[in-house]
């Protein structure tokens, strides 16, 4: 339970920090949004185009292996952006980015903590939130639903090379049953996903790299914990919102 009012705590935080600070004259530095952007979202572009690719690649390969013997071959674009689109883009790209980016908020924030340079920020009448917390929740609250389209983007392009050279499908052809599939709401419904996912990914990363404790040991050690934790929460987080749209 402590461990949850301290989360509670830091989102209850954040929101003064974004919504009614800004209005006191206590606003951030974009500077530090943009290189925060850099390091959570832009790096992490290969490896959401690599994962995503492979990805699509596997759908179209394993969907038109079983749609062959029913003759419905032509069903393959739909199923891939379908798939894409509604689940795998999203929940795939927070994977990505809890491995990549989430434990790098934790370690950096728990070293800090450990060095006692949070202290030192605070000393120097700089608040952590504003300097520490909000750019990296901005970056990533803006970088995960860009990131999530470029895995779609990427994943249907994975798609097409086997519907392509594999199943002699037309360009043409495969955009438009690939279309046909998603609905405009289907869309949304990834990007609010999408986002949900980056606010869980981020807090649960800076509460944890905050609250860390026993020097080096403890960094790895939270690390590994928010990690898993984040994992749990976006798992959980899919399927509630999966379930609240299809009911």
């Amino acid at each position: 339970m402590a461990g949850l009012r301290k989360y509670l705590s830091l989102c209850a935080g954040l929101l003064y920090w974004l919504m009614i600070a800004p209005f006191r004259g206590k606003g951030w530095r974009m500077g530090l949004v943009f290189a925060q952007i850099v390091r959570i979202g832009v790096h992490a572009v290969p490896m959401a185009a690599l994962t995503s690719l492979t990805i699509g690649v596997v759908l179209a390969m394993q969907s038109a292996a079983q749609l062959q013997k029913l003759g419905a071959v032509g069903f393959v674009p739909g199923l891939v952006s379908s798939s894409l689109v509604k689940e795998l883009a999203p929940l795939v790209t927070a994977i990505i980015v809890i491995g990549r980016s989430g434990s790098g908020v934790t370690a950096e924030l728990g070293t800090m903590r450990v060095s006692e340079e949070i202290d030192a920020l605070e000393v120097m009448a700089i608040h952590p939130m504003s300097w520490l917390i909000v750019p990296r929740f901005l970056a990533m609250v803006v970088m995960m639903p860009l990131l999530t389209v470029f895995s779609i983007y990427v994943g249907l392009f994975g798609g097409w090379l086997i519907a392509h050279f594999a199943l002699d499908m037309t360009m043409p052809f495969y955009v438009q049953r690939a279309l046909e599939y998603v609905a405009l709401r289907d869309v949304w419904i990834g990007l609010l996903k999408a986002v949900v996912f980056g606010v869980l990914v981020v807090t649960i990363a800076c509460n944890t790299g905050l609250n860390v404790e026993g020097g080096a040991e403890g960094v790895g050690v939270s690390t590994t914990r928010s990690v898993v934790v984040s994992l749990l929460a976006v798992f959980l987080a899919n399927a509630v919102l999966t379930a609240f749209f299809f009911f």
